[in-house]
């Protein structure tokens, strides 16, 4: 198993959030699009990357089983720096969160990627009330 950078690593998680329900629906792409855009943990990347990067995370999701998955978040684990693991976190919520559902799988796999990542209950908490807050309906 090869190791991979930071920015792949999240984009490798947001595509796999994206996609856990077995679509990937427009909003959540245009998110994902937006977030690589803007977002400063982004500052350096290449934009024009990120289809090939997504691409290579549907190959590994495609694996039979939950062997992808494992996978995946093993490399996604290795590629994020201790420091960046609430961030990845919270793109992980921002994408489950850009269609404005959240049914049963991707709530279970935001518990997988916490656990995966070793991240405290609390922060992630805080990081999905922010969520709820930021999409909340008038």
């Amino acid at each position: 198993m090869s190791t991979i950078g930071p920015h792949q690593a999240l984009i490798y998680l947001m595509v796999t959030m994206a996609a856990v329900d077995g679509r990937m629906g427009e909003a959540e792409m245009n998110r994902i699009g937006a977030i690589v855009k803007r977002y400063p943990v982004f500052r350096g990347f290449d934009p024009n990357r990120l289809v090939s990067i997504s691409q290579e995370a549907g190959e590994l999701l495609s694996i039979d089983g939950d062997e992808g998955l494992r996978t995946l978040l093993a490399l996604v684990k290795e590629g994020i720096p201790l420091r960046l693991r609430e961030t990845a976190y919270a793109l992980a919520v921002e994408i489950a969160a850009a269609d404005m559902k959240l049914p049963d799988v991707e709530i279970r796999l935001l518990q997988i990627i916490r656990d995966t990542l070793g991240l405290d209950k609390l922060a992630c908490a805080a990081i999905e009330r922010s969520a709820m807050a930021r999409y909340a309906l008038a």
